[in-house]
């Protein structure tokens, strides 16, 4: 998970705003810290972390891009009920979770800097190398990179949701 310190370097240290956080499941000590850049349309965004001001536990922290209605989150390990329980940033705008840090730093980077950016949601993969290796043969059968392969194969469960369906591939 960000650190306080990640997410302080990542706004350049601009805080706008900060007050206690009034979450069960973050207890008693969670606060939000909050920057944003005064905005809502033509280039409004703003970042939110969440912590323990105790322990210094991150229990979440938050883009919102206001010019193209989008809001990113990363939750904490363990905090995936949060999720569910509060699935809408704002009117008609839910939030989109994401798995890895690297990706909400990306996705925030360019937010901050008005930049485009990839709103594809990158997906954490532990494969053995066994597996691996095959889904390289495969892809190669199919004239397709490794990560183009495994982008369609995911795309593929979702759909059909049931993994069972990678047996028609070999």
């Amino acid at each position: 998970m960000i650190t306080l310190k990640e997410f302080m370097e990542l706004v350049d240290y601009r805080i706008t705003e900060g007050s206690q956080y009034y979450c069960d499941a973050y207890g008693a000590n969670a606060y939000s810290l909050d920057s944003w850049n005064g905005k809502h349309d033509d280039g409004g965004h703003s970042l939110s972390i969440v912590f323990d001001t105790q322990t210094q536990e991150v229990f979440e922290v938050t883009v919102c891009d206001y010019t193209i209605n989008k809001a990113y989150r990363l939750l904490g390990y363990g905090y995936r009920e949060v999720a569910e329980a509060s699935p809408e940033a704002w009117d008609d705008v839910n939030w989109i979770d994401l798995e890895v840090e690297d990706d909400f730093i990306e996705k925030a980077q360019a937010i901050i800097a008005g930049e485009h950016f990839d709103e594809r949601v990158q997906v954490p993969l532990n494969l053995s190398k066994e597996d691996t290796f095959k889904m390289m043969q495969m892809a190669h059968e199919r004239d397709l990179t490794l990560n183009q392969f495994i982008e369609e194969v995911l795309r593929n469960m979702i759909e059909c949701n049931d993994p069972a369906f990678l047996d028609d591939w070999k």
